[in-house]
């Protein structure tokens, strides 16, 4: 079987509440079991799961199977132990070594059951804590404790001990919004819209989420990274893949109970009719020029965004109120023509830092592109479409600009990008080599493949590094370890997350040959995948040359925190060519990257703060004593205006956020949406310590190299000419 697309990608789970939902329920209440295509849908999955010829790693759906599905579903439905009691997870004891039967017949009526159970102890625990709003409990005056992390906790007893939970958690949110400066009444307003809207978001969920969320537990127990994708969450993956959606080109936010446009995206229908502007707010859709307009106040977002889009040239008519005007106001109007929009926001962006010069190390220009993903249209590129979407393109064109520009060498940003497609991990890789082994392919029979960059010939020859962190996995590891197997850049930053896995996109509507989507996709884990020297990235990672302070644990975020990872290992290397080694040069680049950062203000306090955060994290417990509360807000507000003080003295860039960086106390959707996409957007232009330092560090080899024949002849073997680092 040849499945769709061949991925390299860190699944990150959603918010249960934030999943896809059918369009137009009306009745949101969790039906008995399935439906007859949701019962297909399970049966195929099974069927793809249990299978070596599909499955990288097949597992036997048994008793123990269950087991772990049950494990967790639960862990689904309420990771946080904040609304089962142990006499709840109790009643659910019979499904423990029952679900595998489910998944075999189709019927998974048990699966329903408990997300029924689910959304009625959501309510129940909603009006509780309204209740409690209503209450005098917010003496903080004590020394008592609101555990957030309740992972490892057991199960409340009874409904009385999570009434106590409930009311450590409703104390520690009224704190906040009290030391953010709001008033009692404003405080508990603010609080019973937010239980309410709890409510309101979980009594909304359906048969489709109670089922998707069942079968990504079961996809979930046969590895971290198999996951189901419902026919309408499988076209937004394709849509993050591709860069691009059909529709008006407007990124919308829910708020209380109307969608809002939140930001108008360059070069879209929305933003050229200058009739649409980030706060209005959307009360009714209408399908062409003419005809019934659907009133969406108090629709989910899923379902409002499903009727905005729409294929290219086809109008839609949509009902604004803007934000200055009641709900009561006369809406205005709007027809927009839908189009094909590119999101470039998440496409690769280029800028280009000076290194000054220092002593008798001459300045520096370093080229940074900023890859937050490995991206390609793949329907675009089977169409043979001249603009399709690719990664390696936008990188080349990047490139291109830097040799234009004359820059002494260049970074590639990895930070946070999560992988996406193997083709375009071995083709960037190409940008930098003249040819050769990217990656090793292992399948479940034990066949390895090599895939190479066929493609002679460089777009960058010069000076390169590459800055990754915990957050950095998959197609991106592939990138930075072929780098580094190859010696073509320095590897700088963290440790990176471990993924070393395969994953294919299966189309499970396929085999049916269904006209329209009805039973989704499964990303499925097919391959493990092995750097050209034969290590596997998997577990372990990508260990870099330079290396930055750890911000996140290896025991809080990564391949190695899953129970069912696979192992690390290693395969017959490939040949390949070695264009240098750095270990020469190493010990030169860390001294003068101890000496540097120890004058570098924004480096040691990004230290400052890593560590702080690390020790709040293991904690895991937040004071609910005002004292205790407002002093540590004080220091912190202390902080960030004593370093705001020091950058102006210094003639650093000032940081844009760090006026009012304290906490409000607010959740997302209850902040002004266009003041907080603001915010966002300042963020961007926050002082980078660690892309500078990184870019200093690349400056640092150039010289080093450039100045001394032995050491670029020990760096730079022979085999190494292809590149023009030391010129």
């Amino acid at each position: 079987m040849k499945a769709h697309h061949t991925l390299l990608l860190l699944a990150l789970v959603a918010p249960l509440a934030l999943l896809a939902r059918t369009p137009g329920t009306d009745d949101n209440a969790i039906p008995a079991g399935p439906s007859a295509d949701q019962a297909t849908t399970a049966k195929l999955v099974h069927g793809l799961l249990s299978d070596s010829r599909y499955a990288y790693r097949p597992r036997a759906l048994d008793d123990a199977l269950s087991q772990d599905i049950f494990k967790r579903y639960l862990e689904a439905l309420d990771g946080g132990k904040l609304f089962f009691t142990a006499k709840d997870v109790a009643r659910f004891a019979p499904y423990r070594t029952t679900l595998d039967e489910a998944l075999k017949s189709g019927q998974l009526d048990p699966a329903y059951a408990m997300f029924a159970l689910y959304k009625q102890r959501v309510d129940e625990r909603s009006t509780y804590a309204r209740k409690l709003l209503k209450q005098d409990i917010f003496d903080f005056s004590g020394n008592d404790r609101w555990y957030y992390d309740r992972e490892d906790a057991p199960w409340a007893a009874s409904s009385a001990e999570l009434d106590k939970l409930w009311q450590q958690s409703v104390r520690n949110d009224w704190l906040r919004l009290k030391l953010a400066g709001k008033q009692p009444e404003e405080i508990r307003k603010t609080l019973d819209k937010r239980y309410a809207n709890l409510a309101q978001a979980v009594a909304e969920l359906d048969g489709t989420d109670a089922f998707q969320s069942f079968l990504n537990a079961y996809t979930g127990s046969i590895d971290p990274h198999t996951d189901y994708f419902d026919p309408r969450s499988a076209e937004r993956f394709n849509q993050s893949m591709s860069l691009s959606l059909e529709g008006i080109g407007a990124q919308l936010q829910k708020q209380d109970d109307v969608v809002v446009i939140r930001e108008v995206l360059p070069g879209g229908p929305a933003i050229k009719s200058g009739q649409l502007e980030a706060g209005d707010r959307i009360v009714g859709v209408g399908q062409g020029a003419s005809g019934t307009m659907d009133d969406v106040v108090g629709w989910r977002i899923d379902d409002v965004v499903e009727k905005i889009k729409g294929p290219k040239g086809t109008k839609v008519r949509l009902d604004v109120i803007p934000p200055e005007a009641g709900m009561d106001s006369k809406p205005r109007r709007v027809v927009l023509v839908r189009d094909k929009i590119h999101l470039t926001e998440q496409a690769a962006k280029a800028k280009t830092i000076t290194i000054p010069a220092r002593g008798e190390l001459p300045a520096k220009r370093i080229g940074v592109v900023e890859l937050p993903g490995f991206y390609q249209d793949f329907e675009g590129r089977r169409s043979n479409n001249d603009d399709y979407a690719s990664a390696t393109r936008d990188v080349a064109r990047l490139l291109a600009q830097f040799r234009a520009q004359k820059v002494d060498g260049v970074v590639m940003d990895l930070r946070n990008n999560g992988g996406g497609s193997l083709a375009e991990a071995v083709e960037l890789t190409g940008l930098f080599i003249d040819k050769g082994p990217v990656v090793q392919v292992r399948e479940s029979g034990g066949r390895v493949s090599v895939e190479n960059d066929r493609a002679p010939g460089v777009a960058w020859d010069g000076p390169l590094a590459v800055l990754v962190n915990r957050g950095s996995a998959s197609a991106s590891e592939i990138f930075a370890g072929a780098i580094q197997d190859y010696g073509r850049g320095l590897i700088i930053g963290e440790t990176t997350f471990g993924k070393g896995t395969v994953q294919n996109l299966v189309d499970l509507d396929r085999w049916p040959a269904n006209e329209k989507p009805r039973f989704g996709q499964v990303k499925l884990t097919i391959a493990q995948f092995f750097l050209p020297g034969g290590s596997s990235t998997q577990n372990k990672g990508v260990v870099p040359d330079i290396r930055f302070p750890v911000s996140v644990d290896a025991s809080e975020f990564g391949e190695s925190t899953y129970d069912n990872a696979l192992p690390w290992t290693r395969i017959a290397a490939v040949p390949h060519t070695r264009y240098g080694n750095f270990t020469p040069l190493l010990a030169r680049l860390d001294a003068l990257h101890d000496s540097r950062i120890a004058a570098n203000k924004e480096f040691q306090w990004w230290s400052q703060d890593v560590a702080e955060f690390r020790a709040e994290r293991a904690r895991k417990y937040v004071s609910l004593s005002e004292v205790e509360r407002r002093a540590e807000r004080d220091k912190d507000e202390a902080k960030r205006k004593q370093r705001q003080a020091e950058r102006k003295a210094l003639g650093l860039k000032l940081d844009p956020l760090a006026v009012d960086s304290s906490d409000d106390g607010l959740q997302a959707g209850e902040r002004d949406v266009v003041a907080d996409a603001a915010r966002e957007k300042a963020a961007e232009d926050r002082p980078d310590p660690l892309l500078r330092e990184s870019a200093a560090i690349l400056a640092d080899a150039t010289a080093l190299l450039s100045d001394s024949k032995q050491l670029s002849a020990q760096v730079l073997p022979e085999t190494g000419k292809a590149t023009h680092w030391a010129e």
